[in-house]
């Protein structure tokens, strides 16, 4: 029963780990940028918000299979297939996590402004240190939200998970998958525990997130 639980904590924490650095330069650009550019890419970036998983599922196992350009490549270079394995899961859990990532920090970003960022870079900050030394500290709270929502939305994933990497114990089978196959099996009771489980981290998570980011605002 623990290696479900398992599987998804680690596609979880992987997710999130690679995600953030590249959700932070698209929320700063899409906070501070006034190109036309700007609602088109929101709009991508909050697709999978309103696209049903087996749609964008369906549409990674196209393109993460053998056959396309970027499955092929990871064939050639790894001798393994990024569809039903725990690499092609990270991948389509980058994209359909994406929203949950770029939005609070975007939101966060919009809040604080540019302006202590300006005054960082005219004292001679380089763009990098001015943004990690002075934006990131700011926004700790929007920080903190993005960071939670994208480990607690990749820890239930279930639709992107059965099409790209199906079912395969150890490998692709992650707590959401376990919990289906317990009620099908009718095994009632496993299928409480883990659901308990994942409803108990749930509300842990998110009771720590709202504490962070109450005494972060009473701190400033």
């Amino acid at each position: 029963m623990t290696g479900p639980l398992l599987l998804s904590a680690k596609l979880a924490l992987v997710t999130t780990v690679l995600l953030l650095p590249l959700a932070m330069p698209i929320a700063w650009w899409l906070a501070s940028t006034r190109s036309a550019l700007k609602a088109p890419v929101q709009a991508v970036v909050a697709l999978p918000l309103v696209l049903p998983p087996t749609v964008l599922g369906f549409y990674f196992l196209l393109f993460l299979s053998p056959g396309a350009p970027l499955g092929q490549l990871w064939v050639d270079l790894t001798g393994s297939t990024l569809t039903f394995s725990f690499a092609g899961l990270v991948v389509a859990s980058l994209v359909y996590s994406l929203p949950f990532a770029v939005q609070p920090l975007q939101s966060a970003f919009e809040t604080l402004g540019r302006d202590q960022y300006e005054a960082a870079r005219t004292l001679g900050a380089a763009p990098l240190d001015a943004f990690l030394s002075v934006v990131v500290p700011l926004t700790l709270p929007g920080l903190v939200s993005a960071i939670v929502l994208t480990f607690a939305h990749t820890l239930g994933e279930v639709g992107i998970v059965l099409m790209v990497g199906g079912n395969i114990p150890g490998e692709t089978r992650t707590v959401s998958i376990a919990i289906y196959d317990h009620v099908e099996n009718l095994e009632y009771g496993d299928a409480f525990m883990l659901s308990g489980i994942l409803l108990g981290t749930a509300f842990v998570v998110l009771l720590l997130t709202f504490v962070i980011n109450q005494r972060a605002r009473r701190a400033r």
